[in-house]
């Protein structure tokens, strides 16, 4: 972390990835940063404390088993979600959470706190240094399992197969393929061993020095985060925890975490409160709401007005009146009576960066950005990079992950207008990065000033590849799916050995051979029966007209040719309520809490991946 407290560094004391740059090309980063000093001394923002406590030993990895969903391990009571976790896990995933555990148990062992388990009794080993069961790493279609004998087909490249990261037309010729079929750690473990990356990274300012990449679409297509059920994405980040930990171990990284204290901020007003209380009194007046009114608003109005204008973030407004707005709009936001057309864009852009600042808990998570930082100093490679910032994207809480997305999704824009605001990517990045990682309250050590330049390419991976981080690895998916089946197999054994449970099955069945039915007795629709041929799927949608329809399918039927044969049925007499709104399938149950499925998904192979799911087309969640 940066301080506000700490001026630019003397060039003698700069890292060597600040050395890398010339001089001039930190000077917008050091005049950010002086800025942001100034804005806090005449008293502008508000003090926000963020403090760090050193851990105990044994303390961290404590909370790394509780974070990644296995305080079973902690507590020593048997939990079926734990359970289903541990059986879905890869060869290093498996032995990053054995090597934190040990470290846990070794721990409590020398302190004599309380007696530890063995881990011989929790995983069923004769061994002291215990393995656990491993699933086979094969590659994984996108959002499926792997079927027997299937291999991912790959697209020929188009507009609508792949994702083309890339920001401008200058880009390198040289475009890398990124693969989701295998865990980003068990592809490290067939790098050479004696591969030495280089101790000194130079970063090149120029955009085009970035490497292009597409993730090309398999047969099940690309799954964003907003795809998948709130139940569903808790998994996900257990799962991407425990991933992010096995790459650090396998490219020889120490995973270090930040323990931040939590700061409570105001549970009322605009600046300094929280997202999730913002969003909680914002739901209030816009239900279902997922950025805060306030954020969005800056925003717009930035969009609207300001994406022309030259230097437009890295000129700063007036310091009193953007001082006097903050004001204004605390008293007169919500009741909407703010004037808009007042704000000049300069003073606009010191109102949005204010506000990133003011955030008790910043938008991009401080635990493990420390981590990011030395492996980016540490790893030459962009891919290596881009792989550990995807699965760190992948541990934001959904407030921060949604904010941060609508934030990055107007830094895009900034920079596509470079032709006429003067701002390329590597001046928005230094602009940007003091923001999202200076708070007030900590001073700053030697270490982190000299992070500077390292802080500023984060923001650049961050604002290139933003397609690419909002999109779900399928192979968490795919762990998804085996944990949500390992656990209806343990709820499906528990019930078997239940007496009381197969008693009331038996009075039940007892019951069915009655010839009357009892009263309130339901009756549920065709599209929830079972009695459906092979590779024959009935599609629910309730807001059209014909609300079902069985459908058959073959090899080539997507998601969209069933929406557009649902559009072509129901065209003439298309429902008011649906009118508007954007239309698609959704996988619902099975071994998945809720998906959202790829218009370019093949529906054969996701059918078959999970064959108890129910398809029902619905609007998309915004």
């Amino acid at each position: 972390m940066l301080s506000n407290e700490s001026a630019p560094p003397p060039a003698f004391s700069r890292s060597n990835s600040q050395a890398s740059m010339d001089s001039t090309s930190m000077e917008d980063f050091w005049c950010e940063v002086e800025s942001i000093k100034e804005s806090s001394e005449d008293g502008s923002e508000e003090a926000t404390l963020l403090e760090f406590k050193p851990a105990d030993e044994g303390e961290l990895e404590a909370e790394w088993l509780q974070d990644v969903g296995l305080s079973t391990l902690i507590s020593g009571a048997e939990e079926e979600d734990g359970q289903a976790l541990l059986s879905t896990l890869t060869r290093t995933q498996a032995a990053a959470v054995q090597k934190r555990y040990n470290t846990y148990t070794q721990t409590l062992r020398k302190k004599n706190k309380h007696t530890v388990r063995d881990v011989r009794d929790i995983f069923g080993t004769s061994d002291s240094s215990p393995t656990f069961e491993t699933v086979p790493v094969s590659p994984v279609p996108s959002n499926g399992i792997q079927l027997p004998g299937q291999k991912p087909v790959w697209k020929s490249v188009s507009s609508n197969s792949c994702l083309d990261c890339g920001l401008d037309k200058g880009s390198p010729s040289v475009t890398e393929e990124l693969s989701y079929e295998v865990s980003f750690s068990e592809s490290i473990t067939v790098l050479p061993k004696t591969q030495e990356w280089p101790k000194n990274q130079r970063f090149k300012k120029e955009d085009s020095a970035l490497p292009k990449f597409i993730v090309r679409k398999s047969r099940f297509g690309l799954t964003e985060v907003g795809d998948l059920s709130p139940e569903d994405m808790k998994k996900i980040r257990y799962l991407s925890l425990i991933e992010l930990t096995a790459f650090y171990d396998a490219l020889g990284v120490e995973l270090k975490r930040n323990r931040a204290e939590r700061v409570r901020g105001r549970e009322n007003g605009l600046f300094g409160v929280p997202l999730t209380v913002l969003l909680e009194n914002d739901q209030k007046k816009v239900p279902g709401i997922k950025v805060p009114l306030i954020f969005q608003k800056l925003l717009l109005k930035l969009e609207e007005t300001g994406l022309e204008t030259e230097g437009i973030l890295r000129v700063p407004g007036s310091a009193s009146r953007v001082k006097n707005l903050h004001q204004e709009l605390e008293a007169k936001f919500y009741e909407d009576t703010f004037d808009w057309d007042q704000v000049r864009n300069n003073d606009a852009a010191g109102l949005l960066k204010m506000f990133i600042r003011e955030l008790p808990s910043p938008l991009f998570t401080v635990e493990y950005l420390p981590a990011f930082i030395t492996l980016v100093e540490k790893i030459s490679k962009i891919k290596l990079q881009l792989q550990a910032l995807h699965l760190l994207i992948m541990l934001l809480p959904e407030a921060n992950r949604d904010a941060a997305k609508a934030f990055l999704q107007f830094l895009k824009k900034v920079v596509a207008n470079e032709g006429k605001n003067k701002m390329n990517l590597w001046n928005v990045s230094m602009i940007v990065a003091p923001n999202l990682f200076i708070y007030k309250g900590k001073r700053a050590n030697q270490q982190e000033m000299q992070a500077a330049a390292t802080t500023a390419h984060i923001v650049r991976l961050l604002i290139r590849y933003q397609d690419i981080l909002w999109t779900v690895p399928s192979f968490l998916i795919s762990q998804v799916r085996k944990m949500n089946e390992a656990a209806m197999n343990n709820s499906k054994r528990q019930l078997m050995f239940d007496k009381g449970v197969r008693k009331l099955l038996r009075r039940k069945t007892m019951e069915r051979e009655r010839p009357e039915r009892p009263e309130g007795a339901v009756t549920f629709p065709p599209y929830l029966q079972s009695d459906i041929p092979e590779g024959v799927i009935r599609v629910y949608a309730p807001l059209h007209s014909k609300v079902s329809m069985a459908i058959q399918l073959n090899s080539q039927t997507k998601a969209k040719d069933i929406l557009a044969r649902f559009h072509c049925e129901n065209s003439r007499s298309s429902s008011q309520n649906m009118r508007g709104q954007i239309q698609s399938l959704h996988e619902i149950g099975g071994n998945i809490g809720q998906h959202c499925l790829d218009p370019d998904a093949y529906m054969l192979d996701v059918y078959r991946a999970n064959p108890q799911a129910e398809w029902v087309i619905k609007p998309k969640a915004s």
